[in-house]
């Protein structure tokens, strides 16, 4: 599948990317151009249009375009809606919502000055949302696991925390 959206990308324009190839379409293609060009090129490059207003995929309320993305296509992993909290704090400016979110949008600002290119961008800041997807992986097992890792040394908790991260779903 294509995707196209704004240039310049930002929080949500990386993000939903970052979604998109993890949950939707491991093969996805993203197209950067002016606003203006976001019609035509997705009517004559057959892309699917997101964070850009007037289209389906794209803020509604006080949701951003990850979040209309969650919906659409139905996920439900508690994890990821806990980091769906997160970018819609940092896209939007409620920070009040998480406060992991002025950390999003200090790097998202940041790598902007560090990058190539829209697509660079995407591609390294991938890491950032895989980390910030295991980090909410991480607090719902140590709600859910508590009590037996109350009783664990440093090394048994890192080393369990570890094996479930992985297997499962939250």
């Amino acid at each position: 599948m294509k995707w196209v959206t704004r240039e310049h990308v930002h929080v949500d324009r990386v993000a939903c990317p970052w979604l998109i190839r993890r949950f939707v379409d491991p093969e996805a293609e993203f197209i950067f151009v002016p606003p203006e060009a976001i019609e035509k090129t997705a009517t004559e490059r057959g892309a699917i249009p997101f964070d850009s207003p007037g289209f389906e995929l794209s803020h509604k309320g006080d949701r951003c375009s990850f979040d209309a993305i969650v919906e659409k296509y139905g996920l439900k992993d508690r994890a990821l809606l806990d980091l769906a909290t997160i970018v819609r704090a940092a896209d939007t400016g409620r920070t009040d919502l998480a406060p992991e979110s002025i950390g999003l949008e200090a790097i998202a600002s940041g790598s902007m000055m560090i990058v190539a290119s829209d697509l660079d961008a995407i591609e390294r800041q991938a890491f950032v949302y895989d980390s910030l997807y295991a980090y909410c992986k991480l607090r719902l097992l140590r709600k859910r696991h508590a009590s037996e890792i109350d009783k664990m040394d440093k090394s048994s908790r890192l080393k369990f925390l570890r094996a479930h991260i992985e297997g499962e779903q939250t």
